[in-house]
């Protein structure tokens, strides 16, 4: 087989028309013999370029609104046959069919119209089937055949082919022919995914999962293990979508807390008032309200000033001066807000390794959307949990109803809870954590840990008492023994919601009712593992 291989002839078909004249024209210069179809060929004479429609050499007129115009044997003859076998060849000369060296093609625009709400109609129809049909055999014959199609790789086709006298080496080939399958996988599986939603499929017989490369990371979540950060294409505000200001390219361990604080901080609305998570190892160990952005950070800072540093910093509201003025005073990874003033920025290029991403708009919390977690010989796809409740959904259980103050705080504990790993116990007050216990195998250590996190923190804020005294508790599930209510019972606080459900319900609401709790049962739980 040989390498080196010359491009003689190219077929254009290409809904993305970003760069294309500059590129075709550089394509002709080189004495490239340009086909096109379409708009595509509308365009590129536009440019003043010699260009032959395929209908010409198909022997026949698109048709049916363009869904006919490619599936042709003098196009998929001219793409797929073997340059040095004899038989095609023959084949070749008996049918008049001309070689294609060079296929240009970016499908219909599928992705995007899904994005903008399209109706099932219009969806269906940029469903393309000629280019992804093309781009296959174009990729399988990479011994002869280069296949474009992403707007990013003509620079470096065009600097193949100068560098090899307008020729393609066969490893550059293979690298287009590999970009070119995972194209179409991705494809089809946005048309598949989007198709199993339309029609109501919540666990399809087959599922894909594609992406598309982001940024190559350093290392993974350890330095001997190799890792790379993609995105799905969902353009969900967030951390791949976010813009870095400043600082050092983000790890994979950035990465994975980043979302996780976002995801959290977009539970409170920019227009209730201002809010701050501190995020460390996926987990809040600081989040609250304040009457400024400014306070709001400090008393989150407040609930466990050494798990903070070094963390993860993420503001409901655009980052001000007098924030940016107080979270550089101990070491931070990641601040990642809906925006940013020019004084914030100001602050913040003095701390040149702090890492700076805006987002413009908070993610929605109740937007529906596909998590999927790899397990040996698989992986695990379920629904975001975009369960949310409000104090009309609260079932009081106990003898004593919460106070006005208290519903407050369990609402917004039970908030918290849900972005902390299971087991999750929350200790808020003031619309404030006090204590977070998470991820712990027994519930009532959880209890015990967050009671404990928040004495120390009281000692060393100079506090007379522990701030957990008087707060109110959050358990992501239910308690199934009274044992994890009574620990919190004893370090102060005095109103409890969980989900409810266990069978012992009773002896737990007789243990809430023994101890003067007030209690309010969900309904639901938040399990996050």
């Amino acid at each position: 087989m040989a390498d080196l291989f010359p491009v003689r002839r190219a077929l254009i078909s290409v809904s993305d028309k970003t760069g294309l004249a500059e590129f075709a024209t550089a394509l002709a210069d080189m004495g490239v013999a340009l086909l096109s179809t379409g708009g595509t060929a509308d365009g590129l004479r536009a440019a003043g370029l010699k260009v032959t429609d395929v209908a010409e050499i198909t022997g026949f007129p698109e048709m049916m609104d363009g869904r006919v115009k490619t599936l042709h044997p003098a196009v998929h003859g001219g793409l797929l046959a073997l340059r040095d076998d004899a038989a095609h060849q023959k084949a070749m000369d008996d049918h008049n069919i001309e070689p294609i060296d060079l296929l240009i093609v970016n499908l219909y625009p599928f992705e995007a119209t899904v994005a903008k709400g399209a109706d099932y109609e219009t969806c269906i129809e940029n469903i393309d089937i000629g280019g992804p049909a093309m781009v296959r055999a174009a990729a399988k014959n990479h011994a002869f055949v280069n296949v474009v199609t992403d707007v990013q790789d003509y620079a470096a086709l065009l600097d193949e082919m100068k560098a090899n006298g307008g020729q393609t080496s066969l490893a550059f080939r293979k690298t287009l022919a590999q970009t070119a399958y995972t194209r179409t996988a991705a494809y089809d599986a946005a048309v598949s995914t989007w198709m199993a939603g339309a029609i109501g499929q919540t666990a399809p017989r087959r599922r894909a999962v594609a992406g598309t490369l982001a940024q190559t990371l350093r290392y993974g979540e350890n330095p001997h293990q190799s890792a790379a950060f993609y995105t799905d294409g969902s353009h969900r505000p967030g951390v791949a979508t976010a813009k870095q200001w400043q600082g050092k390219e983000l790890s994979y361990n950035n990465i994975n807390d980043t979302d996780a604080a976002f995801e959290l901080i977009s539970e409170f609305a920019p227009e209730d008032g201002p809010a701050c998570a501190i995020i460390k190892h996926a987990n809040p160990c600081g989040v609250a309200r304040g009457s400024t952005l400014g306070e709001a950070y400090a008393r989150a800072f407040d609930c466990d000033r050494t798990s903070a540093f070094g963390g993860i910093i993420a503001l409901n509201q655009p980052l001000d001066e007098a924030t940016a003025k107080e979270i550089v005073g101990i070491l931070t990874e990641v601040v990642i807000a809906p925006g940013v003033d020019a004084a914030a920025r100001e602050i913040f290029a003095a701390k040149k390794n702090l890492r700076l991403l805006t987002t413009e708009t908070l993610a929605n919390p109740a937007e529906p959307g596909l998590m999927v977690k790899q397990v040996s010989g698989g992986y695990l796809a379920q629904d975001r949990d975009s369960g949310r409740i409000g104090k009309d959904d609260l079932n009081v259980v106990t003898r004593r109803a919460p106070s006005d103050a208290e519903l407050r705080d369990l609402l917004f504990a039970w908030t918290v809870a849900k972005h902390v790993k299971s087991n999750a116990i929350v200790y808020a007050k003031n619309e404030a954590t006090v204590g977070v216990g998470a991820g712990q195998m027994s519930r009532v250590d959880s209890s015990t840990i967050a009671a404990l996190k928040a004495g120390r923190m009281g000692g060393e804020l100079g506090l007379s008492q522990s701030p957990a005294i008087g707060s109110v508790v959050a358990s992501d599930a239910f308690f199934p023994f009274p044992d994890g209510l009574l620990a919190a019972a004893e370090a102060g606080a005095t109103a409890v919601i969980q989900p409810g459900g266990s069978v012992r319900d009773d002896k737990v609401i007789a243990a809430a009712d023994k101890a003067g709790l007030a209690m309010v049962f969900t309904g639901m739980r938040h399990f996050r593992h």
